[in-house]
């Protein structure tokens, strides 16, 4: 099952989440799922390990139709406050989602792998799930502000304790080991940890975002849907043999 997020967690994170420096860094981060994922509106996505609704209120923007699973309640009920009955939620985890083959036009996992127990399997019950996307958004490990929060947690206690970081090539390899050698993009955002305000936002240049070192990397495969067959079986029956041949 991974971390699931108690009161006191899902509080500071909606605390944490309230902050300037905080939202700026989410809005960067969301503009970058957009301008990846390319979605249309009206179509369908699964936000896998949805939280206390902040995606889900970005896709509602979006004009998407926006559907949260979690595994923590304290989660789901601030999602609930947040996107009222907008949305569909779900309590369940990322390793066993309980929806059907190609439920979905896509499906993100937004820092959301960092916390589960077996990130293959939830990345590959999101390629199940979904028949056209996939985003992942995570925290890089090889970031400035990755490393900092790796050694502040041998110190502080810290919900980045329970999380594991991954870098871009790591992404990949787990993706082509899952679906084989699918179109993938990627890029990063929050390249140096600046202070919010104006000059932070201007400094996240398009072509920076291809350095493989900001904050925060997003990545979009391109699926190829899952169709279920079976053997077509064909009853036998032997040919009528009219007699004995004349030699």
């Amino acid at each position: 099952m991974g971390h699931v997020f108690d009161f006191q967690e899902a509080f500071a994170y909606e605390k944490w989440m309230g902050r300037p420096e905080n939202e700026l860094a989410f809005q960067m981060e969301v503009q970058l799922l957009r301008d990846l994922l390319q979605p249309r509106a009206g179509e369908s996505i699964l936000d896998i390990g949805c939280g206390t609704g902040a995606c889900l209120s970005a896709f509602l923007d979006m004009g998407l139709k926006a559907t949260g699973i979690d595994p923590s309640t304290y989660m789901l009920d601030m999602a609930l406050r947040k996107a009222g009955h907008r949305v569909d939620l779900y309590r369940g985890v990322a390793e066993d989602l309980p929806f059907d083959d190609n439920s979905f036009n896509h499906a993100c996992l937004f820092t959301t792998l960092e916390f589960v127990d077996d990130p293959g399997k939830a990345l590959g019950e999101a390629c199940r799930v979904a028949k056209d996307r996939l985003f992942i958004g995570v925290l890089n490990r090889y970031a400035i502000k990755g490393l900092e929060r790796r050694v502040r947690g041998m110190f502080v206690p810290s919900i980045y304790n329970h999380a594991r970081f991954f870098s871009v090539w790591q992404l990949k390899y787990m993706l082509y080991d899952l679906v084989g050698h699918v179109p993938i993009s990627w890029r990063t955002v929050c390249q140096v940890p600046l202070p919010s305000g104006k000059f932070a936002h201007s400094f996240e240049q398009p072509f920076l975002q291809r350095c493989p070192f900001g904050a925060f990397a997003g990545m979009v495969a391109i699926l190829v849907p899952r169709v279920r067959t079976r053997p077509l079986t064909v009853r036998y029956q032997a040919s009528h043999t009219p007699g004995t041949v004349p030699g």
